[in-house]
């Protein structure tokens, strides 16, 4: 009941700030009769001035008098008794105010009926916390609350991980899976689960924290799909595209024909079958089996003339076809291996051009030139 007189005053309160501006009085600007009134006025004040000072007669004061007096009472008397009622005019807008009265509260009570629980009965929030029922919110209030008072409880961490996933919690899902794994140890769930939350919070690229959690999720069980996945993802993000198909096409060989995976990993597949094994040209950037085999008898000061030689082939390409994403990742590596962070800031930023920041390929970039150090702030001004 308490609830239902609260959510009428705030109504009632709510309505009458509304309805002042719609029934504010605004005041009516003077007639121009009544500037002409004083005019008339002041003539008799000097009509009589001239009369004490001897400057006309009585007679032609008399006449004069006679004449103002008359234009006088046109002015106010022949004006109808209505129009005074016009020095206030009030600004009435019944649409509006009927629109406030009775469609606003009915409005909102509608919507409170449709998405709010009016058969819930009031409880304190201790209350409801010990009985959550399917609140999912109440539930997870409640194990917070416990974890509060117990942060030792590995399997409190454990079940609560998952649900902070599916919420988009991403830092807590983090910590979450990192005290179950501290408590309770590493294990195929906990360990893929946190590497998915490291993905999710870089943009969906495959970290060096989060392939380091897939890799010990597949020791621990052989047979697991999403690590097997996220694996193969992280040698396509890193340009080994052959590598990353084939990892792909082990994932699928292996999987049931109606697993729920098998389409995404099918694409992935068909995205690197661009590279043919061995009569298709070589990438922008990539030696030839002929370079390759001629830099094995090379000196280690010829091997670098060399390797300089093709980064700079690849960046000379790239500002001539400047859509070849993989080509950019590629560029920015290799700068960044020949301790050139100037140049390689400027082709990360010459490849965000392309490819903005806010895409997925941008956001690519971005997290490899993180882990590879480089200032990416000035990249991005």
């Amino acid at each position: 009941m308490l609830f239902w007189i609260i959510s009428a005053l705030l109504t009632v309160a709510v309505a009458v700030v509304l309805l002042l501006p719609l029934l504010k009085e605004s005041v009516a600007e003077p007639d121009d009769d009544s500037g002409e009134a004083a005019v008339y006025r002041d003539q008799l004040r000097e009509l009589e001035r001239d009369k004490g000072l001897g400057l006309i007669s009585a007679e032609d004061a008399d006449y004069a008098r006679a004449e103002i007096g008359r234009r006088l009472l046109s002015v106010s008397a022949g004006k109808p008794q209505a129009d005074a009622a016009k020095a206030v005019r009030k600004s009435r807008h019944p649409l509006a105010q009927a629109f406030v009265i009775l469609c606003l509260p009915a409005i909102g009570l509608g919507l409170y009926l449709l998405t709010g629980s009016p058969g819930t009965p009031s409880a304190p929030l201790a209350e409801r916390l010990e009985n959550p029922g399917n609140n999912l919110e109440l539930l997870v209030a409640k194990a917070e609350r416990h974890l509060a008072e117990n942060p030792n409880d590995g399997a409190g961490w454990d079940v609560l991980a998952p649900i902070y996933f599916k919420s988009e919690r991403i830092g807590d899902a983090e910590l979450a899976y990192r005290n179950a794994i501290r408590f309770l140890g590493p294990n195929p769930a906990r360990m893929s689960g946190l590497g998915e939350v490291l993905v999710a919070g870089n943009g969906g690229i495959v970290t060096e924290d989060a392939r380091s959690a897939f890799e010990e999720a597949l020791r621990l069980d052989a047979n697991n799909p999403r690590a097997e996945f996220y694996l193969a993802l992280a040698l396509e993000q890193a340009g080994k595209r052959a590598e990353a198909k084939a990892a792909f096409e082990k994932l699928l060989a292996a999987s049931p024909k109606q697993a729920p995976w098998v389409p995404l990993v099918s694409q992935h597949i068909a995205a690197n079958s661009g590279e043919a094994p061995a009569a298709a040209p070589a990438a922008p950037g990539n030696p030839t089996e002929a370079e390759v085999a001629a830099a094995q008898d090379m000196s280690a000061g010829d091997r670098m003339a060399m390797i300089r030689g093709m980064v700079e082939s690849l960046d000379a390409k790239l500002k001539q076809d400047p859509k070849n994403f993989e080509g950019w990742m590629r560029l920015v590596r290799s700068y960044a291996m020949l301790k050139e962070p100037e140049r390689a800031v400027g082709a990360l930023k010459d490849g965000l051009a392309t490819f903005p920041a806010d895409g997925a390929e941008g956001k690519q970039l971005i997290a490899m030139a993180r882990e590879l150090g480089l200032p990416v702030e000035e990249a991005l001004k």
